[in-house]
């Protein structure tokens, strides 16, 4: 993962993560049988640890507003760990792979939209809790927090704005302001 993360999952090959693990290539290859299938297994590793580090840890939250600010943190300290060396492989991978069918593509996709569904239905429970309105889009509050991200990805990443990180908090409250329900 760390590899697909620095040289990009079309980068990434069998021969190329036998030198880096300095392990054989032919054992390496009798494991994963094919490039498409060391692509969709790095991302499933991929989704798994983000599951395990983000998700998982938010979701022990108390409900509502306090559960989405643990996702948007962790999500946060998601795209500065060591697994991502090279920038968020979701990221790289979603430009890579946005006009490439195939078993990677459908594998990342099916990971986003989890994604987004699981940030939804954290945007639920806020408005079950009281915390958002109660005509909160949540798909739209879903969509809106992946582009604070996005924006912040590129700002650190590609721009190293040092002021990336602080841009996408203020952005992150001015979402939760819009969808707060007055007495929240």
């Amino acid at each position: 993962m760390r590899l697909a993360s620095r040289v990009g999952l079309q980068g990434l090959t069998i021969g190329g993560l036998a030198e880096e693990l300095q392990l054989s290539k032919s054992g390496l290859f009798a494991h994963f049988r094919s490039k498409s299938s060391l692509e969709v297994e790095v991302l499933e590793a991929a989704t798994a640890l983000f599951t395990e580090v983000v998700i998982r840890p938010a979701l022990a939250r108390p409900r509502g507003e306090p559960r989405i600010r643990a996702l948007f943190e962790r999500w946060l300290d998601w795209s500065r760990s060591a697994a991502n060396e090279g920038g968020c492989i979701f990221v790289a991978a979603a430009a890579e792979l946005d006009d490439t069918p195939g078993p990677a593509r459908d594998t990342l996709v099916q990971s986003q939209k989890d994604w987004m569904d699981c940030i939804a239905q954290t945007a639920r429970t806020a408005i079950n809790e009281g915390h958002f309105r109660k005509d909160a889009d949540v798909e739209q509050f879903a969509s809106d927090l992946y582009g604070v991200m996005l924006a912040c990805h590129h700002a650190s990443r590609l721009m190293r704005d040092p002021k990336a990180e602080e841009r996408a908090r203020r952005s992150f409250e001015s979402l939760l302001s819009l969808y707060r329900t007055p007495t929240a």
